[in-house]
């Protein structure tokens, strides 16, 4: 036999039989779609109603909250990798929810959506649309509308002021107007639960914004209104703000309400009829707090209000009224009714940025317009990291006026029914567990680090000496204070998820083991 013979002999000859390969389990298509959900922690059904508790201010955290959600992508991504079926069963969960950060990828997502690869059509998957984008990095309307018009099934759409407008020499598309784009997003197909919406026409939004409107007001829950415009009172008055063309709008299903508008505009909001509205943040963009349709918004819808949040911090209103002062007869922010308007208010919001009042030497209320309320039982404090960062003083003497502050809400005589008071920042949080930074030097060559001591700088030390930095104890002292004054006022201290702060909690952060059993941070699409 010659060669030849014995190798095509000796490759006919039968291998071991292998082990048959393993196969997906057989699963209707909406259970493996349940589970891609839970896998990449992506959920269609956001919570009903929108708590600003829970809900940041637009551009907050955002390199944070866009590292998030690009470490989601990457996750759905690979799972549409894993084999043909998932491929398939995971086109829903992947673009389900679509944050654009830039231009570029507006552009990109327009062109794959209309194109012939393996993305076009998948808009029809689509069901929150996110646009966030730094001030030079707005996204060419035209591509909104491109994307809005593969996307029939929305049902959120947020618009951070990241829309570009045309130039003045710049000829504009007809079809990507404001107009056509709140058309477009009215469509029927469309569900729309939540919208934020940004007008950056000089023409006030209820000339074209309520018939457009009108067709989706039936299940929005959310609704957010930005007004960019300075030009407002130069193109609209007063008169022209009822006539028959300012359409008078229903919302049924509205719960949250979130406007950043100037007063002739709010006296249109008090036309409409929001049965079921219960949450409302409010900034005046004129500062007309005390103007005739910032009060006849409240008297309208005041007493419905559950829960109230003002954009403005006190020191920046009180700053304003010193610097432009309001003509002689309209009346001082300071002394408006909002606690007659308001009466079933439980929940309020505010900013720590508040300033000491000569008139009340030893009293900081938490906001110049709500002094005092007689049923308010929960008070949200932001922006406490910023305070603990800044104030300065001795170290006896450090973070006295925020203690203060916080003392003066525990007042019965202004809050009888106040029984929490939260600390609405994740930073603060972060300090009080010792794992976060206080501040930075001016010139910026050093940082104080908040937190545990370096290894190198705990080589050394007895068993008895700290192992947390000298930032850190003074902060953990400024929470002990506060937390005593909570105590003997009966009233609850809570973190940024609404989780009691203890006495314990601070000695495990005094430890070096604050990091253990820390809450969950999130940075969600409403933050």
């Amino acid at each position: 036999m010659q060669s030849t013979d014995i190798y095509f002999l000796y490759r006919s000859t039968p291998h071991k039989s292998e082990p048959p390969r393993s196969t997906l389990p057989y699963l209707p298509p909406e259970l493996w779609n349940l589970i891609l959900r839970h896998a990449t922690s992506s959920f269609s059904d956001s919570p009903r109603t929108v708590s600003f508790l829970s809900l940041a201010h637009s551009h907050c955290h955002l390199h944070r909250r866009l590292a998030n959600y690009r470490a989601t992508m990457r996750t759905k991504a690979d799972l549409t990798l894993v084999c043909k079926d998932w491929h398939t069963y995971a086109q829903d969960v992947l673009y389900e929810s679509v944050w654009i950060s830039c231009a570029s990828e507006a552009r990109s997502l327009a062109l794959a959506l209309t194109g012939t690869g393996v993305s076009a059509h998948s808009g029809k998957f689509i069901r929150h649309l996110h646009i966030e984008t730094p001030t030079l990095e707005r996204c060419d309307p035209a591509d909104l509308r491109t994307i809005l018009d593969s996307a029939p099934r929305l049902e959120v759409y947020s618009d951070y002021r990241s829309v570009r407008r045309n130039g003045y020499n710049e000829k504009s598309d007809p079809r990507s107007t404001p107009r056509e784009l709140l058309s477009t997003l009215a469509h029927p197909n469309n569900s729309l639960r939540r919208l934020s919406w940004t007008n950056y026409d000089d023409v006030s939004f209820h000339l074209h914004m309520s018939p457009m409107l009108e067709t989706t007001t039936a299940n929005l829950e959310f609704l957010e209104l930005t007004f960019c415009s300075t030009h407002l009172q130069a193109s609209c008055s007063v008169e022209t703000l009822f006539t028959p063309e300012a359409i008078t709008l229903t919302f049924p299903a509205l719960r949250s309400l979130k406007v950043t508008l100037d007063n002739d505009t709010f006296a249109v909001l008090a036309t409409w009829t929001m049965p079921s509205l219960r949450n409302i943040s409010v900034l005046s963009a004129d500062f007309s707090y005390a103007s005739s349709g910032f009060s006849q918004f409240f008297r309208v819808h005041g007493p419905k209000l559950t829960q109230l949040e003002f954009g403005h911090s006190s020191s920046t209103i009180e700053e304003h009224y010193l610097t432009q002062p309001p003509a002689t007869n309209t009346p001082q922010p300071f002394s408006i009714p909002l606690a007659a308007w308001c009466p079933n208010l439980v929940e309020f919001i505010c900013s720590a940025d508040a300033e000491w009042n000569w008139q009340h030497p030893d009293w900081i209320a938490p906001h110049v317009l709500l002094p005092t309320h007689p049923s308010l039982q929960l008070i949200g404090i932001r922006d406490i990291d910023k305070r603990l960062r800044e104030d300065d003083g001795a170290q006896e003497q450090r973070y006295f006026g925020l203690l203060e502050q916080i003392g003066s809400l525990l007042q019965r005589d202004a809050f009888p029914s106040l029984r929490y008071i939260r600390d609405m920042s994740w930073e603060s949080d972060k300090m009080r567990r010792g794992v976060g930074d206080v501040y930075v030097t001016d010139n910026g060559s050093a940082m104080s680090r908040f937190g545990l001591l370096s290894r190198m700088r705990r080589q050394g030390l007895d068993e008895e000496e700290p192992l947390v930095s000298r930032e850190t104890r003074q902060v953990l002292k400024f929470w002990e204070s506060v937390l005593a004054r909570c105590r003997a006022a009966g009233v609850w201290l809570e973190d940024h998820a609404g989780v009691n702060v203890t006495m314990r909690d601070l000695r495990r952060a005094e430890a070096g083991k604050g990091a253990v059993g820390g809450g969950r941070v999130e940075f969600g699409e409403g933050c």
